[in-house]
């Protein structure tokens, strides 16, 4: 059976096309750094569109990534109405979402995960060749 693709999901793809180009092109802000939209996810009735990304700022020796991450979203909401009035002129709908940026942590904890099953994996292979022996 083939997935019905609504209006919903369309709009969330045109939204997450339109926004990274504008944010590659457009906006000139040294706390966004290189930003990646990861999904968007928009309300049934269009009112809001909710914005996941990560964000490759390159951080110094010492720096508080986590306060990078923090200042990077904030200036993701602070662009969010005029990133709004661009995406407004280039979607043909009636209603264009508010913007919402979060910051999507599911690449760190896939990671994470991805470190811990290797090191299980690689100690339960130490412990068989101990076995072995």
């Amino acid at each position: 059976m083939a997935k019905t693709f609504n209006r919903t999901d369309r709009i969330a793809e045109q939204i997450k096309r339109e926004v990274a180009q504008m944010l590659q092109f457009d906006v000139k802000d040294d706390r966004i750094g290189m930003v990646t939209i990861n999904a968007v996810k928009v309300s049934k009735d269009l009112s809001y569109a909710d914005l996941y990304f990560t964000s490759l700022n390159v951080a110094n020796e010492g720096d508080d990534v986590p306060a990078q991450r923090k200042a990077c979203e904030k200036a993701l909401n602070e662009f969010s109405s005029q990133l709004r009035a661009s995406l407004s002129q280039s979607m043909r709908t009636r209603i264009t979402p508010q913007l919402r940026f979060h910051y999507d942590v599911s690449v760190e904890r896939g990671t994470r995960l991805t470190s811990l099953i290797e090191k299980a994996v690689r100690g339960q292979q130490q412990n068989d060749n101990q076995s072995e022996d």
